[in-house]
């Protein structure tokens, strides 16, 4: 009886042992933001990026909205995959336990970019609309006075023209 629990909890090991090398290797691709510069042909965007989320025109000129998951290279999804299998091996499984959870929260970062395009149909202007990604420039983040509880106004949008 005591070789049928251990058989089951190994089988069980076995079984779940590899979610994390899987969720490693199949993390989102890695994009080209520098394409997101003046310049640029709107083919080249949609190529590398898909189709945008929004079009539209605003003040005259055609605009779209392209929303991606910045992902990662194939080396480091690569190395990711071998070093967490590798903890598989030898730790029998159990790393498991918190190499899943890390491959969870690790699956790439929301980007945003607002793009306007010229009669051309390439890059007018570039405006990064990521949330949270620091986008303020240093004047706005300091604070407004000496004053420990004053708060810097929020970040404003990144601007290429």
């Amino acid at each position: 009886m005591k070789f049928i629990k251990i058989g089951a909890i190994a089988s069980i090991l076995f079984l779940l042992g590899g979610c994390s090398v899987y969720m490693a290797a199949h993390q989102p691709t890695k994009k080209d933001v520098s394409l997101f510069r003046v310049g640029t042909p709107r083919d080249a965007l949609i190529a590398e990026f898909g189709v945008p989320v929004t079009s539209g025109v605003k003040d005259g000129k055609k605009y779209e909205i392209y929303r991606f998951t910045q992902g990662y290279t194939e080396g480091a999804k690569t190395a990711r995959a071998l070093a967490e299998g590798t903890a598989d091996v030898f730790t029998l499984g159990v790393s498991e336990v918190v190499t899943t959870p890390v491959e969870s929260l690790a699956d790439g970062n929301l980007m945003v970019y607002e793009v306007t395009y010229d009669s051309n149909d390439c890059v007018d202007q570039v405006t990064n609309l990521t949330p949270g990604a620091g986008n303020a420039s240093p004047a706005q983040t300091a604070p407004a006075s000496n004053n420990p509880q004053a708060t810097s106004p929020p970040a404003q949008p990144t601007v290429q023209k």
